[in-house]
């Protein structure tokens, strides 16, 4: 394998390339990025960086004496992967070809259909989206943010401290119950009482109203929320429309076994678009989280060089964390297909506690809030537990 382009270059295409270093790969690697900047952090965005606490610098995911030897092309497009020829096609007629294939284009942030330039209407993904947000919320005034899941109670958390009038609509009746299940979302939600921030729970939304620029949310059930600013945290979908045709299977994502192999010989996939086998779940599942995006790498990276030769190790239970009014919240493991859910530490009224969720009696599945000592020893546990 003498050349190898890693498609994405955020913080899983970032991984890749230095896990393919890492390795004792010595050959050519491209990165490619649709994005004009270096390799940037995510999770600041809804919080420091929102809060202009830090500045684009502290961002940076490479140290200044980082070389990993690799040809850099950003703000270039994926539009294509021609696999007879291992060549990705590029929005501006360029063509990569490589021996090995790392799919890292990550996912776009859902957006309300009919706000297409609407202005004060913002999404929350890019370093881009950032800017533009923090520029308008530094003016003040009553923001909405649509949808309750945790980039939404992140910005909502971080323009409450900057002094804004926060309403939080959600379509379902408890906040968070996806990955927290309806108890523990109910618990973690009910922060945004705590500090005063309205939360509409169990209603959708019907559209946006203004002329040039948004002044209301209009709520399905006939109910009209003024608004300045709205920032619409619905989730996102897979940047995978560019494999159409290209013989990856594709099912949320690009579909994988459980060390990040596709369809096709020498393409792996890796990050926010990458659908990998869980073998503790037993389906095949999208990982949005910084962990996941920082340690599948190396397995898919692995499975590259080895031509599907390395024997895959069991990922590691999913590990995500939030920070919300000076609350930090941690979860690792699975919360479906829990039958109970249990306090071992602290009391949640007081928000600073340990719950252990389980099956017939075994751990799956972790949450704590203002607990990070007791939290990582029981995180450990549950890797170390047979699924």
């Amino acid at each position: 394998m003498r050349a190898v382009a890693v498609v994405g270059a955020s913080l899983a295409g970032l991984s890749a390339a230095r896990s393919l270093r890492k390795q004792g790969y010595d050959g050519r690697l491209v990165v490619i990025g649709d994005e004009p900047h270096r390799p940037y952090d995510r999770p600041p965005l809804s919080k420091e960086f929102l809060a202009g606490e830090i500045g684009e610098a502290d961002l940076a995911l490479e140290p200044d004496d980082e070389d990993l030897q690799a040809e850099w092309l950003l703000g270039a497009r994926a539009t294509g992967l021609d696999s007879a020829h291992r060549a990705v096609r590029l929005a501006d007629g360029r063509e990569v070809r490589a021996d090995g294939i790392v799919i890292a284009t990550g996912a776009t942030a859902r957006r309300l259909p009919g706000t297409d330039g609407l202005a004060g209407v913002h999404t929350l993904r890019t370093l881009d989206d950032a800017r533009a947000l923090r520029d308008e919320l530094a003016l003040g005034g009553r923001l909405v943010v649509i949808g309750g899941g945790f980039i939404g109670a992140e910005v909502a958390s971080t323009a409450y401290a900057l002094g804004l009038d926060v309403t939080v609509v959600e379509a379902a009746p408890t906040p968070l119950a996806g990955p927290l299940g309806e108890t523990m979302g109910g618990v973690v939600s009910a922060l945004h009482a705590d500090h005063g921030v309205r939360l509409l729970c169990g209603v959708g939304v019907k559209g946006l109203s203004g002329e040039t620029r948004v002044d209301a949310v209009l709520l399905e059930d006939g109910r009209t929320v003024p608004a300045d600013i709205v920032v619409v945290g619905v989730g996102a979908h897979p940047c995978v429309e560019w494999l159409q045709g290209s013989g990856v299977v594709l099912d949320n994502g690009v579909k994988c076994g459980a060390d990040g192999r596709t369809s096709l010989a020498a393409v792996v996939a890796v990050g926010d678009c990458a659908s990998w086998y869980d073998p503790h779940v037993g389906v095949h599942r999208r990982v949005e989280h910084w962990t996941g995006a920082r340690e599948r790498p190396d397995a898919a990276v692995a499975t590259l060089l080895s031509g599907g030769a390395a024997e895959p190790g069991a990922p590691r239970p999913p590990y995500f964390w939030s920070d919300q009014y000076g609350v930090k919240i941690q979860f690792a493991g699975h919360a479906a297909g829990a039958d109970s859910v249990t306090v071992e530490q602290g009391a949640p009224g007081d928000r600073s506690f340990l719950a252990v969720y389980r099956r017939a009696g075994h751990p799956v599945a972790v949450l704590a809030m203002n607990q990070p000592r007791v939290f990582m020893r029981w995180r450990k546990q549950l890797a170390a537990t047979p699924s």
